[in-house]
């Protein structure tokens, strides 16, 4: 067995010398903080030279986008976004079966005449039991035009269970009717805004309702304006009802005396006369002909609504007439015929485009660049580079082009300018 002498010897302690080690520390952090600036001096290089040929930017949805924004947005209802149609003319093109039916209403002339004719809106005439039309089907079960006329709109606009249109709590068997162009429209009728202007018609006037067999000569197409400055203004009662009532047609307000041009006065706001009723969201007016049959004296326009059986009374033709030749009746400055306007809630989304100092300076225009190398055409604009901004384009993920919004003039982008553009998209 082998046997390892080793050797000790004995010293003093020994001393381990340590570094400072705030020094360490400090080292480090500066060659932290020397990489750290280096990166950002890199991006931000990066992001200069991306600005200067940027050509699309990303939206941040927390600062750049403001979604659901809900306005309620007004307009005339007739054609250009006018408020007022006090100009009116049929159509010679409807056939003669049509009209029985119903007489469509234009603004700038028949449509057989011009070529640029718009449609404003369709009346009616109705009558529960058929009278004032002849029984076309020959089955000899009164099915008439104005009896069908009645039930299409009861049906549209009248809970399942209720026949007739109840006005001021008392059913009325006769109905003159106001159905505006579904596109004008809009969403609906704005409460408040809505006016008719009636004239009183000629002809044997009873006094009162009139109820049984009136003049069956005393048709549509023969009645005149009464030639005196007999007219009624009718509004709704919005005013009074803010809310309305709604029932199974939607929103629904009583129609009554009174007039907007005073600012939305009714009269006899305590006891007004009652002449129909408006439903905005269908865009339909429905009158009370058995009101407007009355003497003028009774709030009436003396309509004198042909209501014997068999008889084609063409009453629609009498609510056209005293439309239209209201407006040469009405005091000075105050407007005739058919004031409206169409009401709607927009939602919006905003989208802030911000241009900063660095960024679109240059233009994708080949007429920017020359040569095969692309250099910039005006040498000067190398240091100092102008550009017009005019339209805005909103892209997707896929940079699929979505919408274009375009400024009412172009808008100078250089070095020294930049531009925040607030484009506003609606649904």
């Amino acid at each position: 067995m082998a046997t390892y002498n080793r050797k000790v010897s004995r010293r003093g302690p020994v001393a381990f010398r340590r570094r400072n080690p705030v020094s360490a520390t400090s080292q480090v952090e500066n060659l932290a903080r020397q990489l750290a600036n280096q990166i950002i001096r890199e991006r931000e290089q990066a992001k200069a030279r991306q600005r200067l040929g940027r050509i699309f930017t990303d939206f941040d949805p927390t600062d750049d986008v403001l979604p659901n924004n809900i306005e309620t947005v007004t307009r005339g209802l007739f054609a250009g976004n006018t408020g007022s149609l006090t100009s009116m003319f049929t159509s010679s093109n409807l056939t003669s079966t049509q009209k029985t039916y119903f007489q469509e209403v234009f603004s700038t002339g028949d449509p057989s005449s011009t070529s640029n004719a718009n449609s404003e809106l369709s009346v009616a005439y109705g009558h529960f039991a058929g009278s004032g039309s002849k029984d076309l089907t020959g089955n000899l079960n009164n099915d008439t035009p104005t009896r069908a006329i009645y039930k299409q709109y009861a049906q549209l606009l009248l809970a399942p269970n209720d026949k007739k249109f109840t006005i001021n709590g008392v059913d009325t068997n006769e109905i003159y009717i106001l159905n505006f162009n579904r596109s004008r429209v809009r969403e609906k009728l704005d409460p408040g805004n809505f006016e008719l202007s009636l004239a009183q018609l000629s002809g044997s006037a009873p006094s009162g309702i009139v109820s049984e067999h009136p003049n069956s000569a005393h048709t549509g197409s023969n009645v005149k304006l009464a030639g005196t400055s007999n007219f009624i203004q009718i509004i709704d009662d919005s005013s009074l009802s803010s809310g309305g009532s709604v029932t199974e047609g939607g929103l629904v307000y009583n129609l009554v005396s009174g007039s907007i041009d005073e600012g939305t006065v009714i009269h006899s706001s305590t006891s007004p006369v009652y002449y129909g009723l408006l439903y905005p969201q269908h865009g339909v007016a429905i009158l009370n002909g058995e009101q407007l049959n009355k003497d003028t004296s009774l709030g009436g326009v003396n309509f004198n609504s042909v209501t014997g059986s068999g008889v084609q009374g063409e009453n629609a033709m009498k609510i056209f007439t005293s439309l239209s030749g209201s407006d040469n009746l009405t005091d000075s400055g105050t407007n005739g015929g058919i004031q409206a306007r169409s009401s709607e809630q927009v939602k919006s989304t905003y989208y802030f485009v911000r241009v900063k100092n660095a960024e679109y300076n240059y233009s994708n225009n080949p007429s920017f660049v020359t040569g095969s190398l692309g250099e910039l055409f005006f040498k000067t604009m190398i240091q100092d580079p102008q550009a017009y901004i005019t339209t805005v384009g909103l892209y997707n993920g896929r940079r699929e082009l979505l919408a274009t919004a375009k400024l009412s003039q172009p808008l100078l982008k250089n070095y020294t300018r930049e531009a925040l553009i607030k484009v506003k998209l609606d649904f």
